[in-house]
């Protein structure tokens, strides 16, 4: 494993190097392929989902659309302890979700003028749940959900079928649960292409959302940047976990929080702060027992071969790291955490205190586990519910308001020599300045009689 870095020994480029993150594939071949597997797809339709899926995942499909049939049949799989903790995760992650919806305004800025914020949900989404090694059904409710609490008119689900054709139980019942009716056994790029530009069978989507390999995400970011395809939620890299921990916490549990990252893949980031070097010594021991136990240790011993143990003088510097890094998972296991927790500025999700492990929020604690990676948490937000929802705003103003703001309006268009702008104010005072003189004048002869 590596050595221990000492942060306050460090130059400033040298502790930049030290948090960089390694290079994003910027493969011109990758963004080839996927162009072509995306223009496939426009052209051919559904016969180009079949063909790619027996091309790439060596699986041949009869039909894409999930079945009735099909969806009974595998939540009657499904074992009722495993149902039962979908339905505690989805129950937890409704509520927190719920709690999340937006409040309209409407406000008189000025008499005559009224302007309104409304809030309506994106009608058509796209959900894309990897396949992978293993089903996800945890993704299923973080994306669902939203949909389902937002009221989108139209959310469909997208996830590749297993060897047999089929998709898992889980990711089925899962679906059932946010009232999915849509559901397709289409993965990769040809998932998103299908979503964004629609095929005969799987409906054109607004928005598309969920975590994918390489290949996923820059179809992704393809889509998204042709007007006619689709947005997307955020930008996407490996999974990261940000530990910080003091003499206090305990190693085994910290060991098993930068685990449970690394085992997502072999690029996964996992980062270890502490102002104790003989807990991170331990934390070191701990690692090497617990991997041995894992199934994924293949796979979680080559992302701790790249993690960092980063030394500090004190906890404030551990938090100077952090808020470096902009971890996706930020994990805090230290002392009077109430007094630093306001300290800790840019992350995806925070974990606070011994018994938070990342996997809560990943599962059944409520909150999303759709977060920025790669540094984006300075700037991008978790996934919630407002990802799911379109605001826009309305203005109303009546003869008084124009009145009242009309001159203010004449006098900037004309700073900013945009005249057409000025002459639709004008215009209307101009109107106004008529039918005050009519009614002047009328009023005059009434009184002459």
């Amino acid at each position: 494993m590596l050595n221990i870095i000492r942060w306050a020994d460090l130059s400033e480029s040298q502790q930049r190097d030290a948090l960089s993150r390694p290079a994003l594939k910027d493969n011109l071949e990758l963004t080839k392929t996927v162009k072509h597997i995306i223009n496939l797809v426009k052209h051919d339709n559904d016969t180009a989902l079949i063909d790619l899926a027996k091309q790439y995942d060596g699986i041949s499909l009869n039909h894409i659309a999930v079945s009735a049939s099909e969806i009974s049949q595998g939540i009657a799989a499904l074992d009722n302890e495993t149902k039962a903790a979908i339905d505690l995760a989805y129950k937890n992650i409704y509520a927190f979700h719920l709690a999340q919806q937006p409040t309209d305004i409407k406000l008189s800025t000025q008499p005559g003028v009224v302007c309104e914020l409304k809030h309506t949900a994106i009608k058509r989404v796209g959900l894309y749940i990897p396949g992978g090694t293993a089903p996800l059904p945890s993704t299923v409710l973080m994306l669902g959900t939203c949909a389902q609490v937002a009221g989108c008119e139209l959310p469909i689900m997208c996830s590749p079928a297993n060897k047999e054709g089929t998709l898992a139980p889980e990711i089925i019942y899962a679906a059932t649960k946010c009232g999915i009716k849509n559901i397709y056994k289409v993965g990769g790029a040809q998932a998103v292409a299908a979503m964004a530009y629609g095929t005969s069978t799987i409906p054109k989507v607004d928005k598309i959302y969920g975590p994918g390999n390489s290949y996923v995400t820059e179809a992704k970011q393809q889509v998204s940047q042709d007007v006619n395809g689709a947005a997307i939620d955020m930008p996407a890299g490996p999974s990261e976990v940000l530990v910080v921990a003091d003499a206090k916490a305990n190693p085994a549990f910290v060991a098993s929080d930068l685990l449970s990252q690394a085992e997502h893949g072999t690029d996964s980031q996992t980062i270890l702060v502490s102002d104790n070097l003989q807990l991170i010594e331990s934390v070191k021991d701990e690692l090497s027992v617990q991997l041995n136990a894992l199934s994924r240790r293949e796979i979680a011993h080559q992302a701790i071969e790249n993690s960092r143990f980063i030394f500090c003088k004190d906890i404030a510097s551990c938090i100077d790291v952090s808020n470096a890094y902009a971890p996706e998972h930020l994990i805090i296991q230290i002392e009077e955490v109430d007094h630093w927790l306001d300290k800790f500025e840019n992350a995806g999700s925070i974990f606070v205190g011994a018994y938070s492990p990342e996997s809560a929020g990943d599962y059944a604690s409520g909150t999303n586990h759709v977060l920025p990676t790669y540094g984006y948490a300075r700037n991008y937000s978790s996934l919630g519910l407002l990802d799911f929802i379109r605001r826009y705003t309305v203005q109303t103003l009546d003869q008084q308001g124009i009145q009242n703001i009309g001159q203010a309006i004449m006098r900037l268009a004309e700073a900013e020599g945009l005249d057409a702008h000025k002459n639709a104010v004008k215009i209307r005072l101009d109107e106004l300045k008529k039918a005050d003189s009519s009614n002047s004048a009328v009023g005059s002869d009434y009184e002459n009689e």
